[in-house]
């Protein structure tokens, strides 16, 4: 998850640098990778309108440029090879004494005779990563919108003057996929206060001019449809536009823009449909026909099968849930009404799907991981408000909210007993209290020991005590819990007598001059064949592995036989061709159902020659020599186990 430094702050107050938030972070158990400074390395680099354009006299590709860089001087002259510049253009000019990405230092050039003063500059010199681009803005010089004034630095106008924090989130905290969950989090390390969005949850009451039925309950627990009407389809605002860069999203237009920006802010994935496009006027939630097929947002066909989950109209599939919108449906520059989705799908669904189809996104990865569907309305009227505020739209008045059965928040209750106990800790309960009160969970029951919480939905990792203890460890902080180690009554060891006899012949192996070597219990079936077994060998009755890593691993081993060799084969190629090894480890072999049977067995490979030293005369490894070691080992066992 990246983290803009600056969109943080717009949610929550703190007044820490960006590596002390990064600190703290982590500390709290969200793990902080990188910090990273958009504007690294850039300096003295300005905003300048070009006012103009001719041919160099003495050079075929080159364009001499006069540029107005504001307070920053006269006009300059400014010599570029890019041939995308032209008359009133507004772009980046790195003036003499400039700094860009590299080290790289703008001084003073003469090209063919005309000095150059200065330097007109790429995305790529900016080090603008070019996937977040439009493919236009890739090549050539990059030119800036009307709105950059010249002589401002190039770096404010582009938002670069922002950190971006690298978070590594653990599968359980899924809910800091999320800007306003991330603030939640800092507010509560802080003390500083949220500034959260603020919306009118019964604002578009009444109904729609269509229908909404969900067909698969168990794979879609709500559905919320909203309208967007008048839509004037344009680019997004130019802070919307940072802010989604920052966090690794390529602007596309001002509707798909605030899909994707409210689903950085609240988690929540949404989608729009091209509401003139949906036929019969219903969305119909369910799972695809067989050998049902569509066509995705990215132009290509889909052979989809009954295990995925597809939101379709009358007639036809127009999207896989949670995964990628259809064709057919998309926001385009024709569209008039847009009908917004926001849902809550089941996790293991879109993550088979997502699979299944090579498919992976934004969305499908937070799906994957466990949406709040208790935050699909807040999200939905978000966009809403949001496309009202830019001029992307007018809301329709009404909504759908299809929720057959709705989210009850769980109860947990926490002992400060256990809880020290848990964390060696002395806290008192209402220290606890206090901790716990900085996350606002609600307090409905309180005793002389214990704490009772309802659980808010949007912490969907929380569901027993322990999780609650893990909560007052993070905000107490991990450094203050005291070092002390566990205890816990000793108790001898007691071993199996194979276990015993394992160890045994491992040690008497070694004493004998021997080099252990472990090897994996997976093997090629096709190690058989090179020791021309016959087809109807035992060994050749293999288990085979559901989901093997590679063809040479698929089978389990039935003989310690193809490991040594595989031993011996690499250190033939390192020509070191005298071994003595041996292995002690299990084979497996089709048993009764559920699980193989084990066997444990000794292996021995010996190759070569044996030289003790100088005053000793050199013996070869022989039949004879492996005779002996077969009979040392008997001897030295104990019991009748060989």
């Amino acid at each position: 998850m990246r983290v803009s430094y600056n969109w943080l702050k717009q949610y929550v107050e703190f007044d820490l640098s960006p590596e002390e938030l990064a600190d703290k972070l982590t500390m709290a158990g969200l793990e902080v990778d990188s910090v990273e400074y958009l504007a690294e390395g850039i300096k003295n680099v300005v905003v300048g309108r070009i006012l103009a354009v001719e041919r160099h006299p003495n050079a075929d590709k080159l364009l001499v440029c006069t540029v107005d860089v504001g307070q920053h001087g006269d006009r300059l002259q400014v010599i570029t090879g890019a041939p995308n510049v032209a008359l009133g253009q507004l772009v980046p000019v790195a003036l003499v004494g400039a700094v860009l990405p590299g080290n790289f230092k703008i001084s003073k050039a003469n090209f063919r005779g005309l000095p150059s003063y200065g330097m007109l500059c790429s995305a790529e010199e900016l080090k603008i990563n070019p996937s977040l681009l439009k493919p236009e803005d890739r090549e050539g010089i990059l030119i800036l919108g009307e709105d950059a004034e010249p002589g401002m630095p190039v770096t404010q106008y582009l938002g670069l003057e922002d950190y971006v924090l690298e978070i590594d989130l653990t599968p359980n905290r899924a809910d800091c996929l999320s800007m306003i969950n991330v603030a939640r989090e800092v507010a509560a390390m802080t003390g500083g206060a949220l500034r959260l969005p603020s919306l009118d949850l019964n604002r578009l009451e009444g109904a729609l001019p269509c229908a909404v039925h969900i067909e698969a309950e168990d794979l879609c627990s709500r559905y919320i449809a909203l309208m967007v009407e008048n839509v004037r389809l344009g680019p997004s605002p130019r802070w919307m536009q940072q802010r989604l860069m920052a966090a690794g999203m390529r602007p596309i237009n001002n509707v798909v823009d605030v899909t994707n920006y409210v689903m950085l802010e609240t988690g929540q994935p949404l989608h729009a449909f091209d509401y003139d496009t949906i036929q019969g006027r219903q969305i119909i939630v369910r799972r695809a026909y067989p050998d049902e097929t569509m066509v995705t947002l990215d132009g290509i066909e889909r052979r989809l099968d009954p295990d995925m989950l597809l939101i379709a109209d009358a007639n036809r599939a127009i999207g896989i849930a949670g995964v990628m919108g259809g064709l057919e449906t998309e926001i385009t520059e024709a569209t008039k009404t847009v009908l917004l989705e926001s849902a809550h799908f089941n996790n293991v669904s879109i993550r088979n799907t997502s699979r299944k189809l090579g498919l992976r996104s934004e969305a499908s990865s937070r799906f994957e991981k466990g949406v709040n569907r208790e935050g699909c309305l807040f999200a939905a009227l978000r966009a809403v408000q949001l496309m009202e505020e830019i001029g992307a739209g007018t809301a329709v008045m009404g909504k759908i909210d299809v929720y057959p059965h709705p989210w009850v928040a769980p109860r947990i209750t926490l002992r400060a007993g256990r809880t020290n106990q848990i964390l060696g800790t002395s806290l008192s309960k209402e220290e606890i209290k206090e901790l716990i009160g900085k996350l606002n969970f609600t307090l409905v029951g309180e005793d002389a020991t214990s704490l009772t919480y309802l659980i808010p939905s949007h912490r969907q990792d929380i569901t027993r005590e322990i999780d609650l203890i893990e909560e007052v460890a993070r905000l107490y902080g991990y450094n203050n819990i005291p070092v002390t180690l566990p205890q816990s009554d000793m108790t001898p060891e007691h071993r199996k007598p194979l276990q015993v006899l394992e160890d045994e012949v491992k040690n008497l192996a070694v004493g004998l001059g021997l080099t252990e070597v472990v090897t994996y219990s997976f093997i090629n079936p096709n190690a058989w064949n090179k020791l021309n077994l016959p087809e109807n060998h035992p060994w050749r009755h293999t288990v085979k592995i559901a989901n093997p890593l590679s063809e040479d691993q698929s089978v389990m081993r039935t003989s310690l036989l193809p490991g040594l060799l595989g031993v011996a084969e690499r250190n033939f190629s390192r020509r070191r061709e005298n071994l003595a090894i041996f292995e002690v480890g299990r084979v497996f072999f089709p048993g009764p159902e559920p699980l193989p049977e084990e066997r444990l067995q000794l292996g021995i490979l010996l190759s070569g020659e044996f030289k003790p030293g100088l005053a000793w005369p050199v013996q070869a490894y022989d039949f004879y020599y492996l005779k002996g070691l077969v009979e040392q080992l008997i001897t030295g066992t104990v019991g009748d186990v060989v």
